[in-house]
Order: structure tokens, then C-alpha cells, then sequence
């Protein structure tokens, strides 16, 4: 059996552990449709206007409930969150969006952040 070597190292742990932990959101705009939220991280802002690092942007599917996703569109503005060697904390920070703000269920992401976007899926 191959042994699972962590690739993160401690220091990223602890930064991880730090943003989620004081991650906060304000709603800002609803529709029937759709929900958008500021998101705030306690070491990452917008360096334009000095409030949130992103927002997340929720979109419910009311119309077609044949196959139901939520989807999920989170952007980050601090370009600080853009570089690769963040990927790990964007990865981390997007999930526990999608954790709090949507829960568990089925959800398509797309993350806007630099060389860290990315999309995925989340199926129960």
C-alpha cells in the first residue's frame, strides 16, 4: 500500500485554519432567483475599494427541477489570490463557501481567482 504524503505544509495549515475560521459574509443583493454575498477574509480585501476579498454569487434553478443544481460562482478581487502558490486556500476558502452557503445540495462552482480558478461539481 503507498503511504499519502501531505503536501501542505504547516504554515499554510495554520493560514487556512485562520481565514476560514473568521470568515464572514453580507448579503447584498436577492432576487427569486439568485442571492449574492460579500465575502471577508481577515488577511485578504479588495485593494480598490479596501471592503471584501470576493463575493459569491448563488443561483437556484428554479424553473427546471428535472435535474436541480444550484450554481455557485465565487469571485475573489484581491489579486494577492491569484497567485499559485494560494491555490491550496482558495481551494479551502471556496469550500466552506459552498459548505455554509449552500449546504449539501447538488451545486455547479466556478471560482474566478486568478491562476487559482477553477469549477467543480458538488453531487450528494
Amino acid at each position: 500500500m503507498d503511504k499519502l504524503i501531505d503536501m501542505m505544509n504547516e504554515d499554510m495549515k495554520k493560514q487556512i485554519d485562520e481565514e476560514i475560521s473568521r470568515l464572514t459574509f453580507t448579503k447584498n443583493f436577492r432576487s427569486p432567483t439568485a442571492k449574492e454575498w460579500f465575502v471577508f477574509l481577515p488577511s485578504y480585501k479588495d485593494i480598490v475599494t479596501g471592503g471584501a476579498a470576493g463575493k459569491a454569487i448563488i443561483h437556484y434553478n428554479l424553473y427546471d427541477t428535472k435535474h436541480f443544481f444550484i450554481n455557485t460562482t465565487i469571485i475573489f478581487d484581491d489579486p494577492a489570490l491569484h497567485k499559485a502558490g494560494l491555490h491550496n486556500l482558495v481551494y479551502a476558502v471556496s469550500d466552506e463557501i459552498v459548505n455554509r452557503l449552500v449546504g449539501y445540495a447538488d451545486t455547479l462552482l466556478s471560482v474566478h481567482s486568478g491562476e487559482n480558478s477553477y469549477n467543480a461539481e458538488y453531487k450528494q
